[in-house]
């Protein structure tokens, strides 16, 4: 629909994909992905030695591994990028019905590998992490529900979303895994709220969440901890958040030096949820603040460019796709500056992790998909085109 009233992007005839993909595509933030992603390599060089010696395995066994699954994250993320939005949004549907599966079994088949929470299929070589795939293909789907909702004569799709989402939720609160519960559900307000969602029904999703915590908070022993380790006025320096604080603080401005920090040999996860941690102690504010900018340049210029867009699948599902990027990222160091409850949530393309950076480099390759430019001209120069 929206083709035949504003065109489609001019196309040169035979012009090849690649000329064509380079043309459209927003080099900037696909350049800012790469740095984050060689941030993340430069940390784990960093953070992830003292484990694998742990582990008695070779220094940079981490490193590589990084190395492998990044290289197959941003061959996803180009690859994706390449996709007409018809294609991103049958991609999506897929992938959210294959992962939304493996989700209902992972109680049975999944593993929590002795952190409490039943997250993970162990694939002996490697592990898989469901839901960290499910995000994108959520977004996809319920940005097709709405989308379709404001055609004439279209389904529900606004309640459809919301009953996807509320069953989703329910089933990573389950494991428990409520910091991605809460991303899903943050993403999926941000959409119905650019859908033109009423506010009062907002304040009502939003009154239906306390009462959900509140409930997970006299059910769950796991969360009340978190919830507990958050609240206390004194920080356990026995803790992870105690371990990130302190390093935090003792990076100061500069940091201590590369290969000078303390907390990698104490901090369980320094390479992984606490990654954020080791880059302010040895390289101080200043890489934290770098690490910040390319997030929110990636997040805001994502934004910007959806805003030209008059499509309503690609603006929902794109701003579905960049704000849960940005809140992950938010949701990540806010953790460990003890602004957040501790979520074992990573660092897009900074963490050390297999299902987390592949599915990272899915999502923003959809984005960069979402965002490529198809000039589609002021409307009274298309009818004074047409008129003649």
């Amino acid at each position: 629909m929206t083709e035949m009233v504003f065109g489609t992007a001019p196309s040169r005839a035979g012009d090849p994909v690649l000329p064509r993909w380079w043309r459209t595509i927003d080099r900037v933030t696909l350049g800012l992905v790469f740095a984050l992603f060689g941030v993340g390599l430069l940390l784990g060089l960093a953070a992830s030695v003292p484990l694998a010696e742990k582990n008695d395995l070779p220094p940079y066994y981490y490193v590589t591994r990084q190395l492998f699954f990044g290289g197959m994250a941003l061959a996803a993320m180009i690859g994706c990028s390449m996709l007409p939005v018809a294609l991103v949004r049958r991609l999506g549907v897929l992938g959210f019905a294959a992962s939304f599966i493996a989700l209902l079994f992972l109680p049975v088949l999944g593993t929590d590998f002795g952190k409490g929470a039943i997250r993970w299929y162990s694939l002996g070589f490697a592990s898989f992490q469901p839901s960290e795939f499910l995000k994108p293909g959520f977004v996809i789907l319920c940005a097709w529900l709405m989308a379709a909702a404001q055609d004439l004569g279209g389904p529900p799709g606004r309640l459809y979303s919301f009953l996807v989402a509320s069953v989703v939720v329910i089933l990573l609160a389950l494991q428990p895994d409520f910091g991605q519960a809460c991303l899903v559900l943050f993403a999926w307000g941000v959409m119905y709220f650019v859908g033109g969602a009423p506010i009062i029904l907002l304040m009502l999703v939003g009154g239906l969440v306390v009462g959900g915590g509140i409930t997970a908070y006299s059910a769950s022993e796991h969360f009340a901890r978190r919830i507990n380790g958050f609240l206390s006025t004194e920080i356990d320096p026995r803790t992870q958040i105690g371990y990130a604080t302190n390093a935090i603080q003792e990076g100061g401005f500069f940091g201590v030096g590369v290969g000078q920090g303390t907390v990698k040999w104490t901090l369980p996860d320094a390479h992984t949820d606490f990654i954020i941690a080791v880059a302010a102690e040895e390289f101080g504010l200043i890489l934290v603040g770098i690490i910040i900018a390319l997030y929110m340049a990636i997040t805001v210029r994502s934004l910007i460019r959806l805003m030209r867009e008059r499509d309503p699948f690609t603006r929902l599902a794109g701003t579905g796709l960049a704000c849960a990027f940005g809140v992950q990222a938010l949701i990540n160091m806010g953790v460990a500056v003890r602004l957040l409850p501790a979520k074992g949530m990573t660092l897009p393309f900074v963490s050390y992790g297999g299902s987390s950076v592949i599915a990272s480099g899915i999502a923003v390759g959809m984005l960069l998909a979402l965002t490529r430019r198809r000039p589609q001209g002021r409307m009274a120069e298309i009818l004074l085109k047409r008129g003649r």
